[in-house]
């Protein structure tokens, strides 16, 4: 038995390493446990959102992850129904682009930069149970290949992705909980040279992801209603959908080289579970999980380590101060998270509408309007600015007639 942790973090992808790192370097005693090997990958969108991106900046990981030969996704398009948009990607401080690196190349430069920083990481670490005393967590109990490790801290960080073992231990309910939406498959190819972007049309979704090593992850997303047909043969519904949604995209397909097997999920929750407690705190998919149409995971898991780290700024050591700082955590999460939570429950129900089209349509006309829409879609503005400037839509009468839900 052993002790003294400030903090012990179960998971180490992306949410767990970026919270380890930061409490680490706020001088905090930190340990991280994964029950994965590391380096590993793990079925991702990769894609990271500008204010993710800014956030790897800041911690001085941008560099690092730009030596790996990560591509710089400096372009974007969207077609759907006969409308194509295309701009450079937005950027903002700290973000000359967007990046989709492969899970085992980010999420172990997130944890040397944690070990650097002074924290002790063990992988293949299986949690087994968390402790109590006095009605709190204060430690975790753990098998690794030598036997069973027990590790006391005054706070437990949940950030073991959406089937969190500490959600499940703390008995942490769903708050929010919305209907699965989609379902998604992924292929990966050489060969592909269409850049970022994505393909719309009445029940499909298409996304097109430079990576690592000159690959390009193409992901399909049908309704959840479909995915009992589409897991019999998955590869031959994401060639067609493909096909009739993006024709062009597939055009290059078929003659490309598949360089992975197909993998996909069904399993595409929506919720904010209850995200502290005493001794506990969730971040990451551990707390909140939204369908991966809109690929936020990454960049929601990096915001939430800093909202976690900036809380708590006023240390672990006195509880009451402790749990009210998770209290605030948990607010700012919910505050900062629910509007891109709802426009992603309705981009996953992949319905097209007529007001949704001849706002695209009007927003194609003017290349400051599209800047203006890709930086919504990044989460560099919200949705209620996208249409601030009056002057813009002179010759747009009918704007008034859009939707709430479809300004998307």
């Amino acid at each position: 038995m052993s002790g003294g942790w400030d903090a012990v973090v179960v998971g180490a992808r992306v949410a767990g390493a970026a919270t380890a790192l930061l409490l680490a370097r706020a001088g905090r005693k930190v340990l991280l446990i994964d029950r994965a090997a590391f380096p590993s990958d793990t079925m991702s969108t990769l894609f990271i959102h500008q204010p993710g991106v800014a956030k790897l900046s800041e911690w001085g990981v941008l560099p690092a992850l730009l030596d790996s030969g990560c591509p710089v996704l400096d372009t974007i398009s969207y077609e759907v129904g006969g409308v194509r948009l295309a701009a450079p990607a937005p950027v903002m401080p700290g973000a000359p682009a967007a990046f989709a690196p492969r899970r085992q190349v980010l999420d172990q430069l997130l944890v040397d930069a944690a070990v650097k920083a002074g924290v002790e990481f063990v992988d293949r670490a299986n949690l087994q149970e968390l402790v109590h005393s006095g009605g709190r967590v204060t430690g975790v109990r753990f098998r690794t290949a030598t036997g069973v490790r027990t590790e006391y801290a005054r706070l437990v960080v949940g950030a073991d992705g959406m089937r969190s073992r500490v959600a499940q231990l703390v008995d942490a309910p769903l708050e929010v909980s919305d209907p699965r939406a989609s379902c998604v498959y992924y292929t990966a190819w050489t060969g592909i040279t269409t850049g970022f972007g994505f393909h719309e049309s009445p029940g499909n979704w298409i996304v097109r992801i430079p990576t690592h090593d000159d690959v390009t992850l193409i992901s399909t997303y049908f309704p959840q209603d479909r995915f009992a047909e589409v897991r019999q043969d998955p590869f031959r519904h994401h060639l067609a959908a493909v096909r009739s949604t993006a024709p062009e995209l597939y055009q290059q397909v078929a003659e490309a080289d598949q360089v992975e097997a197909i993998i996909g999920t069904g399993d595409q929750q929506n919720y904010f579970r209850r995200g502290h407690g005493p001794g506990w705190v969730l971040v990451g998919d551990a707390g909140h999980h939204l369908d991966t149409i809109s690929a936020r995971g990454i960049t929601n898991a990096l915001l939430q380590a800093a909202f976690l780290a900036e809380e708590l700024a006023v240390g672990t050591a006195d509880p009451v101060r402790l749990d009210a700082a998770l209290a605030r955590f948990t607010r700012r999460r919910d505050e900062e998270l629910t509007e891109p939570y709802q426009s992603t429950l309705e981009l996953a129900r992949l319905t097209v509408t007529p007001s949704r089209l001849e706002m695209l349509r009007t927003i194609a006309a003017s290349p400051e309007l599209t800047g203006r829409y890709f930086a919504v879609v990044a989460g560099m503005l919200g949705i209620d600015e996208l249409f601030d400037d009056d002057a813009l839509f002179d010759d747009f009468d009918d704007l008034d007639d859009l939707d709430d839900e479809d300004q998307f």
